[in-house]
């Protein structure tokens, strides 16, 4: 076998093997012999069929099985000889088949890791938030809970509409004079103030009185989400029907009993809540300093990105996104998603997130950072923690679903993401004072 290797690209190889004709036909023969034992004939027996007429009953599919078997059984060899270890599975560059007497040739192309040096990634120089948690902070929590148990009421006094009433319209919208399909809705409850709804027509409803009529024009810009709606001039009828208050519970030591938690006082539930933002506080800032030292990292250096990583980006954030809307109980094909543009949308980000995931492999091979038994072992446990599943039935249902390399992976990642930020060069200020400067 004789192997040779071209360049495409810095990520993008391709493998010509050739194999010599006496080796094909060893094949070729040892595939007609085992089907001459096999073979059923008229006019023959087992064992007893001439070669002429073996190749007429079967001389496309032992062809077309050698030429799998070679290429399975020396392909593997070739990148062993070569050192080359796709991304992907390696393609073949054109239909190719063996022939009795010939040598065999065939090219595989592939996408590779790029090489890529990397120089100065410790001591890197960033600044991160202070944890700060205020009264502030925990105050909007508690209203947030308040609101989770409030009860809407009809408002009591006779005034427009105000921020944070709940409107409720029926509205249909037209485009020109024809009504847009799926544009229409009846007792619809109007949050106003959150921006959930088509842009501007919340502030467009502050003032209006129950029982009004109102016809309200939005321009959709050109980047619109909905491509059915980017660009237009839709005309929204809309009828106060009622307008709604929230009515909170009152906030007391029997209210927090109520909501069946570990604690019974206010203040208590109050302190939970400041420790509870702590922590995610502290794990924000954590995470925001990591992907700024990986971002000061990535900027300090430039290589071609391997297409295939980034096209599976791209499909995990869709595939994503789709589950997510399922939940919902929509689609992208109901909401008229364009779906090219929403791909075209996310490879920037995609682009980023493969490129710093090849920066944190070189990074944790070269300080031969790696997970052991013990780590593995450990992290399922906090899994478990978490989740309230025995540590075994998470590790079982990981394995099952070959997920064990995956989550070792992204434990590698973490750790080395870890090990930069050990190693860099922190300054803590206030937020405010990082803001600014962004």
């Amino acid at each position: 076998m004789k192997t040779t290797v071209e360049e495409i690209s810095p990520v993008k190889k391709k493998i010509l093997v050739e194999i010599e004709s006496k080796d094909v036909d060893k094949k070729i023969d040892s595939a007609f012999k085992r089907y001459g034992k096999s073979a059923k004939i008229k006019g023959f027996r087992p064992g007893k069929v001439p070669l002429k007429v073996l190749e007429r009953y079967y001389g496309d599919q032992v062809i077309y099985e050698v030429t799998n078997s070679i290429i399975q059984e020396t392909l593997p060899q070739a990148m062993q000889e070569t050192e080359i270890w796709p991304l992907n599975m390696p393609t073949l560059e054109n239909d190719v088949q063996v022939a009795k007497g010939q040598d065999f040739k065939y090219t595989a192309i592939m996408e590779v890791r790029p090489e890529f040096e990397l120089k100065d990634y410790t001591g890197v120089e960033v600044e991160k938030d202070k944890c700060v948690i205020n009264d502030d902070d925990v105050e909007n929590q508690v209203q947030a809970i308040l609101k989770s148990q409030g009860s809407l009421v009809a408002m009591a006094e006779d005034r427009g509409i105000e921020k944070d009433d709940y409107a409720i319209i029926n509205y249909q919208g037209f485009e020109g004079d024809e009504a847009v399909d799926g544009m229409k809705a009846e007792n619809y409850s109007l949050a106003i103030g959150t921006g959930n709804f088509y842009p501007g027509l919340e502030d467009e409803l502050i003032g209006v009185k129950k029982g009004d009529k109102k016809d309200i024009t939005i321009d959709f810009k050109e980047d619109y989400v909905n491509p059915k709606l980017a660009g237009k001039n839709i005309k929204f009828s809309v009828e106060v029907t009622d307008i709604k208050v929230m009515e909170l519970p009152e906030l007391n030591d029997d209210f927090v009993k109520g909501l069946g938690v570990e604690f019974e006082t206010v203040d208590e539930l109050k302190e939970k809540i400041k420790e509870d933002l702590t922590l995610r506080e502290e794990k924000r800032i954590e995470t925001e300093l990591r992907n700024t030292i990986l971002e000061k990292i990535s900027d300090s250096v430039e290589f071609e990105l391997p297409e295939s990583l980034v096209e599976n980006e791209i499909n995990a954030s869709m595939e994503n996104m789709r589950q997510n809307l399922l939940r919902s109980g929509a689609t992208f094909e109901k909401l008229g998603l364009d779906l090219e543009k929403m791909k075209s949308d996310l490879r920037p980000a995609a682009e980023k997130n493969v490129k710093g995931a090849l920066i944190l492999a070189e990074i944790a091979k070269q300080n031969e950072i790696d997970v052991d038994d013990k780590e593995l072992d450990q992290s399922f446990e906090d899994m478990a923690k978490d989740a309230g599943h025995p540590a075994d039935t998470i590790r079982k249902y990981y394995e099952a679903n070959d997920l064990m390399e995956s989550f070792r992976q992204t434990l590698i990642k973490e750790k080395t993401l870890k090990y930069l930020e050990e190693n860099a060069s922190v300054t803590e200020v206030e937020p405010d004072k990082k803001a600014q400067k962004e």
